[in-house]
């Protein structure tokens, strides 16, 4: 007579089997909506100190929905206005360029280093570019308006991850830490060198790119210069992108102003846009000072890398992936050097 477990599976073996499985499922889950709970973590990164700070006081998920309610009042509501002025004066650039009003704002002609321009048949050469990329840029728009359903529900999404990850954050990381087959003294080596990444990708440079952008904005104010929500919420972006920055605004602008017989104005925004844009060799030491693992090329790949892959979370989640992979090669090097030494030794 055979016992019935005979023929069972060891244990350790059948839980091998179920974690890979339920891992995969999960896995298949959350990459659905991958780019809004990638969202969720940065934004929940950003809030953790307000966290912190609030469940002093009351239980974790009243602090949880206040400071999302509040970050919302005081941080979100007024970027959203700012980015809708921003897609109003955008917009009426595109219309005026796509009606070729574009024109009755420059002279006909200019005149530079004793060559004369004819500014018409400048436009008109180059009009049929001009419209191709006008009309991407109104298709792109026309398509996120169709997806503005898709959009609500992972904005949802985000949301109620963000809740979670503001409520349960420190268990879910000490959850995974306790899970994780790596030494202890290794791991915390891991989250602080991660913790520095994400410090450099999301915070800092943010901070840079929003005061080279509030500085270009201010010396567009002064100068007159149509659109300057616009022109400044551009160069924040743009200067957040690598190899780009906020001359991707002030060297057009120049332009514009000397076409249009501004001289003077198109001099003064050159020589500070310069300035401007040099500020970042100082405003970035002083800013990001805590990520010494970091650099250009992690940078540069990290966040077209990060776009491509994740949409407009990668600006922040790609450096922090690249570099946090650099991180765990050099662990993993560092942890393997002395055994891998002793081995060779043991072997001669």
């Amino acid at each position: 007579m055979s016992d019935g477990s005979a023929q069972r599976v060891p244990t350790a073996s059948g839980l091998t089997i179920l974690a890979a499985a339920s891992a995969l499922l999960a896995i298949a889950l959350i990459v659905t909506y991958l780019q809004y709970v990638l969202l969720a973590g940065v934004l929940a990164y950003v809030l953790a100190p307000l966290q912190r700070r609030a469940e002093a006081h009351v239980r974790s998920d009243v602090a949880a929905a206040s400071v999302i309610a509040g970050s919302f009042l005081v941080v979100f509501v007024p970027i959203a206005y700012i980015l809708t002025v921003a897609i109003r004066q955008g917009i009426a650039l595109l219309s005026a360029i796509r009606r070729g009003e574009l024109r009755d704002f420059v002279v006909e002609e200019i005149e530079v280093f004793g060559f004369v321009i004819d500014v018409d048949v400048l436009y008109v050469t180059y009009q049929e570019p001009i419209n191709a990329v006008v009309q991407r840029l109104v298709s792109w728009s026309l398509g996120l308006l169709r997806g503005l359903p898709d959009l609500t529900v992972g904005l949802s999404v985000t949301l109620f991850v963000l809740f979670a990850l503001l409520r349960d954050g420190d268990r879910l990381v000490e959850w995974a830490l306790a899970v994780a087959p790596i030494a202890d003294h290794v791991q915390r080596d891991l989250m602080a060198e991660l913790d520095d990444l994400m410090w450099a990708s999301v915070v800092g440079n943010v901070i840079v790119a929003g005061i080279q952008a509030l500085l270009l904005g201010v010396g567009l104010f002064l100068l007159d210069v149509p659109g300057v929500t616009f022109l400044t919420v551009a160069a924040f972006v743009l200067t957040l992108l690598p190899l780009v920055g906020s001359f991707g605004v002030w060297v057009p602008i120049s332009m514009f102003l000397l076409v249009r017989g501004r001289s003077t104005a198109a001099v003064v925004l050159f020589v500070f846009g310069i300035l401007v844009s040099l500020s970042d060799v100082y405003l970035r030491p002083a800013v990001i000072n805590r990520a010494s693992a970091i650099n250009v090329a992690i940078i540069v790949v990290g966040i077209f890398g990060g776009i491509v892959l994740f949409g407009g979370v990668g600006l922040f989640v790609g450096p922090v992936a690249l570099g946090g992979a650099k991180v765990v090669l050099d662990l993993y090097a560092r942890e393997r050097g002395p055994t891998a030494t002793a081995v060779d030794r043991g072997a001669e």
